[in-house]
Parts: structure tokens; sequence; C-alpha cells
């Protein structure tokens, strides 16, 4: 997104979270093989603020537990834009 420029968050390898803090903007998507490093390598090329990708478990419509990948961010802008825009997004 920013290319050219220094982001401070890179420089001192803080802008991935390892843990998803309360006041992220967040979503679960359903789980699929190498999903979470696309989505990783979307993010770091396409956003500039700090977030979160890990593992998670969610209610499904049958209200049982599942396994699910977690998106976070701290910017709710970037979390408009990876929705509408990331194009792994596109056939979960």
């Amino acid at each position: 997104m920013n290319k050219g420029k220094i982001n401070p968050l890179e420089v001192f390898a803080v802008r991935r979270v390892t843990f998803c803090p309360s006041y992220f903007e967040s979503v679960n998507l359903k789980t699929r093989y190498n999903l979470s490093d696309a989505i990783t390598h979307w993010i770091e090329d396409n956003t500039s603020g700090r977030y979160y990708v890990g593992k998670s478990v969610s209610l499904n419509d049958q209200n049982s537990l599942e396994a699910c990948t977690r998106c976070a961010f701290e910017k709710e802008s970037e979390m408009s834009y990876f929705m509408l825009a990331c194009p792994h997004l596109k056939y979960s």
C-alpha cells in the first residue's frame, strides 16, 4: 500500500500481534488449507496498521463449536478494505 515509505511498525516488528486485543475489529473465516498464510501476505502488502491472524473457535449454524481463522485489525477502515478487496475471501 505504501510502497517506498518506511513503516515504523515493520521496523520494530510489532505490526502483527500475537494475540487479538478486544478493541480490534475482527471477523471469523472458515478454515481452508493455507488460508492464513495467503491472508497474511495480502495484509502485509495492502495495509499499514497492526493486525492479527490466528486460529480460533466459533459457533456454526448448528450451535456447535467449529475451528476458524480469525482476522482482526486495529483500524476499522483496514477491516472494511480487507473485507471488500481481499481476493482470498471470494470463495469462503
